[in-house]
């Protein structure tokens, strides 16, 4: 539990994380610089101040004790007090009076041993004030001649400004940061955008990309590159390998369409007529599959009129296709329009072929795109969905296979066109026809 807390709260990116790193020392190491030193520093420094003083001021004090009568004690007093480089009288004169406690902010850290040492150190006082007057300290001390008031600067007894040293630590690290950011940026960056170009060719896009930053990340940089064209050079060289077995086959097959069409009419011939028909289907369905994103360009689609265009063709046909519901028409998305079209009109066309109805819904908004295609057929169980999107896959135990001599490629060329959108095709059961809802879901 504590784990999976502190996991959601450290950051996910890698300049977070690396922001994270760097600061993390930096305030660790002024903390222990404002604590350590400060408290330890200031605070020694503070009562060894304030010792020297007390020891004035017992010294004073003594003096205005043994003196016989109050004047005595005044001429002691004026004698006394400006060699030590303190300010006092006896009786109290025109200065306010120092409340019987002691009087501190919040905010002095240094008052506190002040404070401490005095009363450790020096009998008889009655009231210490460092909060009333600006840099001054007020002391109140019991005498035999009564209450004597001792004024003195506060630089006599605290180390001077030591918020000082707190603001060059903090501007100091402050500027250490900012210098190792831009350092740090500048080496990030160049993994940031690798993850990037890798990001978009995962999604059928080739980004400019150039190997830069440390040796370590331009050698990645480069095995991605020599990944991604051995990639591209295979998916090439599939393309036109089956392109050429294509035009192979189409011209045997060709005149046997013409031998057949020479010949007498039959039920043989036309048997033979029906199995060339479907060699050529079979063909035309492989060079659909290979073909994938080879040849078509990204570019901005209106993907309402996309699915409008696919339900319209359907209906052309004859298929029973419905577009129930449309939303987010006139926002475009990155797509291959073609591509996405073919894989429209194998998901259309298995749900007419395995049903007698077929539902289209698209959802356009700032989340992705979405788009359902749902039927009434006897659907695809659960624990076989995943395989039914492999291709050359039949499932002759879930769908109906006597309609037609299928290769398994619809769903496998709707999936591998999704995949190359940076998106995913999912299988469910339709909750509104009862067969098979085939989703997909698109990135803007």
């Amino acid at each position: 539990m504590m784990m999976a807390l502190f996991r959601g709260m450290f950051p996910q990116g890698l300049y977070g994380r690396a922001v994270l790193i760097l600061v993390t020392p930096l305030v660790l190491l002024q903390l222990v610089v404002s604590v350590v030193f400060i408290q330890r520093h200031y605070e020694g420094v503070t009562q060894q101040m304030t010792t020297n003083l007390a020891a004035s001021l017992g010294y004073l004090r003594d003096e205005v004790n043994a003196a016989a009568d109050l004047q005595t004690a005044q001429q002691r007093v004026a004698a006394l007090a400006p060699p030590l480089g303190i300010s006092a009288s006896l009786p109290p004169g025109p200065e306010p009076p120092v409340p019987a406690g002691d009087l501190r902010s919040l905010d002095d850290l240094s008052g506190r041993a002040v404070i401490a040492t005095l009363r450790n150190r020096l009998d008889g006082v009655s009231g210490i004030d460092l909060a009333s007057l600006h840099r001054e300290l007020l002391i109140a001390i019991e005498t035999a001649h009564g209450p004597m008031l001792v004024r003195l600067d506060r630089r006599q007894v605290s180390a001077s400004n030591p918020h000082q040293l707190i603001v060059i630590v903090v501007l100091s690290g402050v500027l250490m940061a900012a210098i190792a950011y831009f350092f740090l940026r500048r080496q990030l960056r160049p993994i940031r955008q690798l993850g990037l170009a890798a990001e978009a060719f995962g999604k059928g896009r080739r980004l400019n990309y150039r190997p830069r930053g440390a040796q370590e990340v331009r050698a990645a940089g480069e095995a991605f590159i020599d990944m991604r064209d051995r990639i591209e050079r295979q998916i090439e060289q599939r393309t036109l390998l089956l392109s050429a077995v294509s035009h192979d086959l189409r011209t045997p097959l060709t005149r046997l369409r013409l031998a057949l069409a020479l010949a007498d009419d039959g039920p043989e011939t036309e048997a033979l007529l029906q199995d060339v028909a479907e060699m050529e289907r079979l063909t035309d369905s492989f060079l659909d599959y290979v073909r994938g994103n080879a040849t078509e360009e990204v570019q901005p689609t209106d993907v309402v009129a996309l699915v409008e265009g696919a339900v319209e063709r359907a209906a052309r046909c004859g298929q029973p296709v419905t577009l129930v519901r449309a939303e987010g028409a006139g926002r475009t998305a990155s797509l291959r329009p073609q591509l996405m079209a073919r894989a429209l009109d194998n998901l259309i066309g298995n749900a007419v072929q395995y049903g007698t109805r077929c539902e289209v819904s698209v959802t356009v908004d700032p989340a992705g795109v979405r788009i359902a295609v749902e039927d009434d057929g006897p659907g695809i169980p659960p624990e076989r969905r995943e395989e039914a999107l492999q291709p050359f896959t039949r499932l002759d135990a879930a769908r109906n296979q006597d309609r037609g001599m299928g290769v398994g490629l619809g769903l496998a060329i709707a999936a591998d066109a999704v995949r190359g959108h940076g998106g995913r095709l999912d299988l469910a059961t339709s909750a509104r026809l009862g067969g098979l809802r085939a989703e997909i879901a698109l990135p803007l």
